[in-house]
């Protein structure tokens, strides 16, 4: 006999490891996507139980309550009420919780109970409650909450099978009862029963969930040290420098070997390949330009390295925490914290992450400052000027002079949101930061194969970018760069007759007060598709100009062509520089209109274009010209 397929959601408070919980049920059986009419992150799998039956399983955004008040918050609430358009309303739903951390997340239960969807709640995390000595009477509380209880420690795979179970059986129970999901009649709590049911969580706590007998003192005293105002910014600046000078000293073997590889794969190629355009846009075109942006594959990982690591641990939230006075006195919301550490990445998921700001105008605002943070595409770039201009040497004994200069830009893109941040709250937004509330997650040590999966995901995006995106643009550059021909008896470079050549030269009058050359004009056009394009870019232009051939490195060739005040002014302009397409799309759907990227790009060019002509020129008036 057939069994039919079921639908369960995931829904829990934040860091109650439901997503760890998620990956353990359906593994690599998963998609991300977006909801339909919304930007809110949809993260879907499924799993084929031992009775045959498929499960369709969702992972909701974190929340506290179902009294939504962020975008997240409010496709939680309409996914398991079943009012969110173009989506079935789950069988069940399993509420995940921290099983050391009761307190909130009952109250989420409650109202979870109220709705009448069966539910089964998942205790995670309950190897460290055990170690707690953390009494949980589970079947007094199963009769207070009206749902079974499986134990799970996600992180280990444990009660996997039994949770499944549950829910299936719970299922089931709906098939023999001819019971159907369809659209709920909660509605908003009042004040008054907003206490009620605060009081009834407070009882049920105090009934059925006993003190640990061994507390988490660690936890404690660690936190008297990272999160003190002094001594903890202290601790966060030096992870912070740790993390810049780990990004060259740790990768640089790893960089020289994808390096190395291209190399001989280009001589390989031009071996093979017999003389012609083939042969040019293979070598000069895709090994050249793809090339000298895979190289930088080491240093974002181990950029994504730390803070995966970071994360893990519990340590962003003390972060956020840390960062909270400086960012309020900004004029930035403390939640704004998340999304602008997850700009680092790339600035298209810390524009989505704030949707779990709730005021509308802390959220426009963080919008705005976010890709002002160093995202990943930008250390490529970043990296090449670097190599190029700045010594590999060591001072003070111990640190990377080129890992000082990135540490420095990563500043310089803080500071500035910072800034920008505190102009647009004076200007245009003026009002009281709301106050930041949250709960920090205990320690805990990260899992090996979590880590690993996280990474191998940032590697497969960069790759898949480097296929989808930056390929065919090398191809497109190459093509420009390389037609049409020279005249006859036409003297100078070839590459001034091409058709990248000449759209160097019409604008690069506009760019010259800032010191760039007309190869630096043509890398910043691609590079408006990712920023990463313009080392590619620059990387075909002077491939195909064979000025690479006589050094051996793009660097090395930039180094010869420009002088340290065109480099300082390129760095300057790519700390500010104006958005990539995609992150401009993304904003136009965050904001709902075209005046807020617009006005991003706006600003965001006018700052790149000033600061490149306060640089440029303070170096040629030091000499460095």
């Amino acid at each position: 006999m057939s069994v039919s397929a079921g639908r369960i959601a995931l829904v829990g408070n934040p860091n109650s490891g439901k997503t760890a919980l998620f990956n353990a049920l359906t593994g690599s059986h998963q998609k991300v996507a977006n909801y339909a009419g919304v930007t809110v992150e949809k993260k879907e799998g499924r799993i084929t139980t031992r009775g045959g039956r498929t499960l369709s399983v969702l992972d909701l955004p974190g929340t506290y309550s179902l009294r939504a008040r962020s975008p997240d918050e409010a496709v939680t609430r309409d996914a398991v009420l079943g009012r969110l358009a173009g989506e079935a309303a789950p069988d069940v739903v399993v509420c995940v919780a921290d099983a050391t951390n009761l307190r909130l997340v009952l109250r989420l239960i409650l109202e979870l109970r109220q709705v009448g969807r069966p539910m089964v709640l998942a205790l995670n995390m309950y190897d460290i409650a055990q170690r707690q000595g953390l009494r949980i009477d589970l079947e007094g509380l199963e009769r207070e909450i009206g749902a079974p209880i499986v134990t799970t420690v996600a992180t280990r795979r444990r009660g996997i099978e039994d949770l499944v179970a549950k829910v299936e059986e719970r299922i089931s129970a709906m098939d023999a009862a001819g019971e159907l999901s369809g659209e709920n009649a909660w509605r908003e709590p009042s004040p008054a029963e907003i206490r009620a049911a605060h009081a009834e969580a407070q009882r049920i706590m105090k009934a059925h969930v006993r003190p640990p007998e061994h507390p988490d003192t660690v936890t404690g005293k660690v936190d008297s040290v990272l999160l003190h105002p002094v001594a903890g910014l202290v601790i966060l600046v030096g992870l912070l420098f740790v993390m810049f000078q780990a990004v060259f000293a740790w990768a640089g073997p790893l960089m020289d070997g994808i390096e190395a590889g291209m190399a001989a794969l280009g001589e390989l190629a031009g071996t093979a390949l017999p003389d012609g355009l083939l042969q040019d846009l293979v070598v000069e075109g895709l090994i050249a330009g793809v090339g000298s942006v895979l190289v930088f594959l080491p240093q974002i990982l181990i950029l994504f390295l730390f803070i995966i690591l970071l994360e893990d641990l519990g340590y962003m939230a003390r972060a956020a925490f840390l960062m909270d006075r400086i960012m309020g006195g900004a004029g930035l919301h403390g939640r704004a914290f998340i999304p602008l550490l997850s700009s680092f990445a790339c600035a298209i998921p810390g524009v989505m992450a704030t949707r779990v700001i709730d005021s509308r105008r802390d959220r426009l605002t963080t919008i705005m400052v976010a890709p002002l943070m160093t995202c990943s595409a930008r250390i490529p770039v970043y990296t090449l000027i670097i190599a190029a201009f700045i010594p590999n040497e060591t001072v003070w004994g111990f640190a990377s002079l080129q890992g000082l200069v990135m540490f420095g830009l990563y500043a310089s893109g803080i500071v500035s949101a910072l800034a920008v941040s505190f102009i647009a709250r004076r200007l245009f937004w003026r009002g009281q930061v709301e106050p930041f509330l949250m709960e920090l997650p205990t320690y805990k040590l990260p899992d090996p194969k979590s880590v690993l999966r996280n990474l191998w995901l940032r590697a497969s995006i960069f790759i898949n970018r480097a296929g989808r995106i930056i390929l065919p643009l090398m191809v497109l550059i190459w093509v420009l760069s390389t037609f049409p021909y020279p005249p006859e008896g036409a003297t100078g470079p070839a590459i001034d007759y091409s058709f990248a050549g000449r759209l160097g030269h019409a604008i690069q009058p506009l760019l010259a007060p800032i010191g760039f050359n007309w190869q630096m004009t043509v890398a910043l056009i691609p590079g408006m598709a990712a920023r990463e394009v313009a080392v590619g870019a620059l990387g075909t232009v002077y491939a195909v100009a064979g000025a690479e051939e006589n050094v051996g490195t793009l660097a090395g060739a930039l180094s010869l062509d420009w002088s340290l005040a065109m480099g300082l002014a390129f760095l300057a302009w790519y700390v500010f520089a104006p958005q990539c397409a995609p992150t401009l799309a993304v904003v136009k759907r965050e904001t709902n209109s075209w005046v807020w990227p617009a006005a991003m790009f706006a600003y965001m060019f006018t700052l790149a274009y000033a600061a490149a002509f306060c640089v440029y020129h303070a170096a040629v008036a030091l000499g460095l010209g």
